[in-house]
């Protein structure tokens, strides 16, 4: 994607001037600049590469057990009304001969919340993601995010959290390891 901050900048001055701003009053002369270099560092999920961003972080292990990143927030944008959501996101996975890096998880999950998003798809591309690289018996995401297009419009619920999750084998099809996922992330 080619650098595109100017195009933005125009279309910001144009949004403030369409609500009757002045965007050459003191408080708003570089906002439109301000706001486009923002949008790009809230979009750059589009620009990341995840084979690169994996960088063969996987490594060998005897390990059987849940492998779980707990609590690794995150904060993306909702594709209807352009507002953010914020929330918290739990990754496990039960590792077939190798694990992921640990800083990685974090990473992926921060490429895909860096798009424009709903938390559904959000949830299921981070755990189809996981699921890819590690090849694993299972893989279980959770995320829990409050929407700010609930709270600042609409029916403006300020306590409102939605919860998604998305399990992909033995998380799916084995009923007490789906059970010790969510007892250890305690939803």
């Amino acid at each position: 994607m080619k650098d595109i901050t100017a195009e933005l900048e125009n279309l910001y001055k144009k949004l403030l001037e369409s609500i009757g701003e002045d965007t050459n009053r003191e408080g708003l002369r570089d906002t439109p600049q301000r706001a486009a270099k923002a949008f790009q560092y809230l979009m750059k999920g589009y620009k990341e590469d995840i084979d690169q961003l994996v960088n063969n972080a996987l490594f060998e292990a005897d390990t059987q057990e849940i492998v779980l990143v707990k609590n690794i927030e995150l904060y993306s944008m909702c594709e209807h009304h352009l507002l953010p959501f914020i929330g918290k996101c739990h990754v496990a996975y039960i590792p077939n001969e190798k694990v992921i890096g640990l800083s990685k998880v974090a990473r992926i999950v921060d490429v895909y919340a860096r798009r424009l998003q709903i938390q559904e798809k959000l949830t299921k591309q981070i755990a189809e993601c996981i699921n890819k690289y590690t090849q694993p018996q299972g893989v279980a995401v959770v995320i829990e995010a409050q929407h700010l297009c609930m709270m600042m419009r609409g029916v403006e619920k300020q306590n409102s959290v939605m919860t998604t999750s998305c399990v992909i084998g033995e998380f799916h099809d084995d009923p007490s390891t789906r059970a010790e996922f969510f007892s250890l992330i305690r939803i």
